[in-house]
């Protein structure tokens, strides 16, 4: 019992020290404006990817929004990669003016798939160098009319990959689709939003950034098939010295999961490719992080390893200790039990401050009413701590494969406003 209670007091420790500079972005974040750029000459071709799984029924509303940026239309195209589609994706891009790449691949499935098909076909039609750089963006998401814009002028400033604001159009649906987007706000304005302001690299979250062509020309065009290929590809940029651009002006709207079970799946496969990162990147993110002290490293092992780790590790000492106590010393047992209680009310309040500042601070930009945005900050905590399970079960989940979410919000450009 002894050794489990020091290794629980160890573990909080290592907590603390992993993430305190995480504390200093939130501190800093909420006194420091966001960076500028400075508006760049309309002048560069970009290509925007998009990948669509029986995507029917919203991808209409974000071409639409594409369709409504202020940046040269004659500048922009758009292209679409039905992947292993059954509806009429296809047929509804095509009618916005996409150009569509059907894949049909059952053995191959991943946005990582479908990026690279879309690539290859683009290379094989136009070469490596017709565009300046690439847009990837989700099926289900709406873009601001300034969005190209914002992104292009601080690509102009010699960033090459750039990230965004990354918001909510069904906010305000329920508890779930408000812990999903509450977390993605602090993740744009508190961590990426810091990291640009400290000169470290941001993060790629999904959907929402851009990539100069010399960077795909190097790696042969998309090269990440982890589950998590977002956040591989921030790693792999990561060591190679690449830094990536947060633009807090450029907004992008993603519909999130309303129902709990597919928030579970979703966060599950995230959790299992920070295991695959972690297996594949970590040596070389704890080489760069000391070797060359690189922050950038360090911060992005913190992103991939530790929160997972220790979380488990939280919960694998909590349960031992309370069946140590209830075999050897039932007496004690209470004492585990209130231990345990202890460490949770910790992780409560953690997540209830994390959910009250990023609610404060990004209160204008929340698509939802007052109480609702007042009710997030209560369920928010109890959203995140559901990710211990997670942690647990995607530790000794043998193999997991992507799955589509369904996306059903339809909503326009014009409702956000």
């Amino acid at each position: 019992m002894v050794v489990l209670n020091v290794l629980k007091i160890v573990v909080c420790i290592m907590f603390l020290l992993c993430y305190f500079h995480q504390f200093v972005y939130i501190v800093y974040t909420v006194f420091k404006k966001p960076k500028t750029y400075r508006e760049a000459p309309k002048d560069k071709r970009y290509a925007i990817l998009i990948s669509a799984r029986n995507e029917q029924e919203v991808i209409g509303l974000l071409l639409d929004s594409i369709a409504r940026q202020d940046y040269p239309s004659e500048l922009i195209d758009v292209y679409v990669c039905a992947d292993n589609c059954t509806d009429s994706t296809a047929d509804v891009c095509r009618k916005w003016g996409a150009t569509v790449f059907e894949r049909n691949d059952t053995q191959r499935i991943g946005k990582g798939y479908a990026l690279e098909f879309m690539m290859n076909g683009i290379y094989e039609k136009y070469g490596e160098d017709h565009y300046d750089a690439y847009f990837v963006i989700d099926a289900d998401n709406l873009l601001a009319g300034d969005f190209v814009c914002r992104m292009h002028d601080c690509f102009c400033e010699g960033n090459r990959v750039v990230t965004c604001y990354r918001n909510s159009k069904n906010f305000g649906d329920n508890w779930v689709s408000a812990g999903c987007g509450l977390w993605f706000l602090h993740v744009a304005k508190h961590l990426n939003n810091a990291r640009t302001l400290f000169g470290n690299t941001a993060t790629v979250s999904g959907t929402g950034f851009m990539v100069h062509k010399d960077i795909f020309k190097r790696q042969g065009g998309w090269k990440h098939f982890l589950l998590t290929e977002d956040i591989e590809f921030t790693v792999d940029n990561a060591l190679a010295g690449e830094k990536i651009a947060y633009c807090h002006a450029a907004v992008v709207y993603d519909e999130q999961p309303t129902k709990f079970t597919q928030s579970w799946r979703q966060r599950l496969r995230w959790s299992r490719g920070h295991l695959q990162i972690l297996g594949r990147y970590g040596g070389r993110l704890i080489g760069r992080a000391i070797k060359e002290k690189s922050f950038s490293c360090y911060d992005m092992l913190m992103n991939v390893a530790p929160a997972f780790i220790l979380t488990v590790a939280t919960f694998i000492l909590n349960v031992l200790s309370l069946i140590l106590s209830l075999i050897t010393a039932p007496e004690k047992a209470l004492a585990s039990v209130m231990g345990f209680f202890l460490v949770c009310l910790g992780g409560f309040v953690m997540f209830f401050l994390i959910g009250v500042v990023t609610c404060i601070t990004e209160w204008k930009y929340i698509g939802a009413s007052t109480p609702k945005k007042l009710a997030v900050m209560l369920t928010f905590p109890i959203f995140m701590m559901t990710y211990t399970l997670i942690a647990v079960e995607a530790l000794f989940l043998p193999k997991l494969q992507w799955k589509p979410i369904v996306h059903t919000a339809k909503v326009s450009i014009e409702d956000m406003k």
